[in-house]
């Protein structure tokens, strides 16, 4: 036989009340019979700015906000039910003033009543601290997501562009004032200023340096320099200004804080990034880290675009075999880029899958665009490559090589592929270079087609004799390769081959090899290049 629970004593219920009134969170007593609070302890009455004497008998949804009230009302038929135990919904201050609060439930029985035990808490600090977490969140991302777009178009080209570099950097620091130099011997050139209207008049800027001190304060441990006040006295101030003399202050008026970020790549110093902003103490160390990674990727870019430079004076092939060795460095770019998004695609997988995996897409375009540049060069450094291989292998690395770099796909199309004279496929691969070279620079093109095909006859075996059942062989009587695009075109009138360097050069490897080249281009309808070997015969082209 069960007995029902003893009362407390009256020691008990005054150590319980003590309890009752010391808790930090809001403890609210609902009616469930009425809905109104039939009891709560100080801190629920604070909480809602409100004495307890008018607090005792309020009906519950009198202090949940409107917006919320449907929801409360639904949390409590669910925990009358025996559903529910949790739900966060917004209250109402006695002043008006609103507050999100969290409630977790339990029945009780109070002086005969069914009620339900809730324990309320205000999380406003909660939710303030995962806003400012999510805002953090999508600032990392953002920068991520910068970063991996000039990372991308520093791949894209082997040619600097420092205007297009310090516009890009402004979306990841807010800068005021900002340069990109070279240095030449003790010499800093501006490449590009942005700024005031004065400041980019300035240019071209020339800072001489004096002496190895100068050089030290700009280059010390190559990394990033901040000065939080460039008119204070302290030493890396003082120095600053003692460099940025004569025209070159320009570029300090109006700032207060400064950053200097070093361009080198392997010990080798390139020139340096500045910028500057008008409040004291701008740049922070996560400023330097985001500068530093851009720095990184603009010297190589920097030394790629010069050793490009040089690749097209030198003529003899012990300077393009010592070139070539240099040129194992422009796979960096491609590769730094792929490190990058490697790095980030962990997150950025969690936060955005659907970006996620164009950033993997991405980072086996570049990879496979490395290994094919790094076949090109080798192709360069041995050309018996370039007669040892197939044609159809050539025309697919040149392919892989330029959709590494420009993101552009290329169809190949082969057709009855057999071997070629050495001559004739050197020049048909020559030939699709500058042609892919040549959309890369000048078509923005969306996509590329190549077509290669071959006419072949039978003859009869060379050895008839020792082997009279040997079969028929197969040799190439006429190739054609066409290379399409869809870009813009241009007035073929207006670029004749005695005026277009590129298309010159096409021409005259098509003639020297036996062949023809013919072109069908206008603007706004993409270009057209036709080769064909042997020429044919003026009968044939008509």
């Amino acid at each position: 036989m069960s007995h029902p629970p003893s009362l407390p004593s009256p020691q008990e219920e005054e150590l319980y009340r003590r309890l009752f009134d010391a808790a930090t969170d809001g403890i609210v007593l609902v009616d469930l019979k009425t809905g109104t609070v039939a009891e709560a302890n100080p801190a629920a009455c604070d909480m809602h700015g409100s004495s307890r004497e008018d607090f005792i008998g309020l009906p519950a949804l009198s202090f949940v906000h409107s917006d919320s009230r449907a929801a409360f009302a639904k949390f409590m038929r669910s925990v009358r039910a025996g559903a529910s135990s949790a739900v966060q919904v917004q209250h109402v201050r006695r002043d008006g003033s609103t507050f999100p609060a969290s409630w977790r439930v339990t029945g009780f029985t109070f002086r005969g009543r069914t009620c339900l035990l809730g324990v309320v808490r205000d999380v406003t600090g909660r939710i303030q601290a995962e806003d400012l977490l999510r805002q953090r969140v999508e600032a990392h991302t953002r920068e991520q997501a910068s970063l991996l777009d000039i990372s991308h178009a520093l791949a894209s080209t082997p040619e600097l562009d420092p205007g297009l570099i310090l516009d890009q950097l402004q979306g990841i620091i807010d800068y005021v004032h900002a340069g990109l130099f070279g240095l030449q011997d003790s010499t800093l050139t501006a490449l590009a200023l942005r700024g005031s209207e004065q400041l980019e008049q300035a240019a071209p800027l020339q800072l001489q340096l004096e002496g190895p001190e100068s050089l030290a304060a700009l280059y010390r441990s190559h990394r990033p320099t901040r000065i939080p006040d460039i008119w204070s006295s302290e030493p890396a101030a003082e120095g600053l200004r003692s460099v940025l003399v004569g025209e070159a202050h320009v570029l300090l008026e109006g700032m207060r804080a400064w950053m200097w970020v070093p361009l080198s790549v392997k010990g080798r110093t390139l020139g340096g990034i500045g910028v500057a902003h008008p409040d004291r103490n701008h740049f922070t160390a996560h400023h330097g880290s985001m500068a530093l990674s851009i720095a990184d990727q603009v010297a190589i870019t920097m030394v790629n675009a010069e050793l490009h430079e040089q690749a097209r004076s030198l003529a003899a092939l012990t300077e393009r075999q010592r070139l070539a060795r240099n040129l194992h460095d422009a796979v960096n770019q491609s590769l730094f880029s792929a490190g990058l998004i490697a790095e980030v695609l962990p997150r950025l997988w969690d936060l955005d899958p659907v970006e996620a995996r164009q950033a993997l897409e991405d980072l086996r375009r570049l990879t496979r665009g490395a290994l094919a540049e790094m076949r090109e060069l080798l192709a360069e450094l041995r050309p018996s490559v370039l007669t040892d291989s197939s044609l159809g292998d050539l025309l697919r690395q040149l392919a892989t090589a330029f959709t590494g770099r420009t993101n552009v796909p290329v169809s190949l199309t082969l057709t009855g592929e057999l071997a070629l004279p050495a001559r004739v496929q050197v020049a048909l691969y020559r030939i699709c270079q500058e042609a892919l070279n040549n959309i890369a620079k000048h078509a923005e093109a969306q996509r590329v087609a190549i077509d290669l095909q071959y006419d072949s006859i039978e003859v009869p075996s060379s050895s008839p004799v020792e082997q009279p059942d040997a079969p028929a062989e197969m040799v190439v009587r006429s190739v054609e390769m066409r290379i399409r695009d869809d870009g813009r075109g241009f007035d073929a009138g207006q670029a004749t081959p005695s005026g277009h360097y590129g298309m010159a050069m096409m021409l005259e490897r098509a003639e020297v090899a036996g062949g023809r080249l013919d072109l069908a281009t206008q603007p706004g309808h993409g270009t057209e290049i036709v080769v064909r070997w042997p020429a044919p015969t003026e009968l044939e082209a008509r």
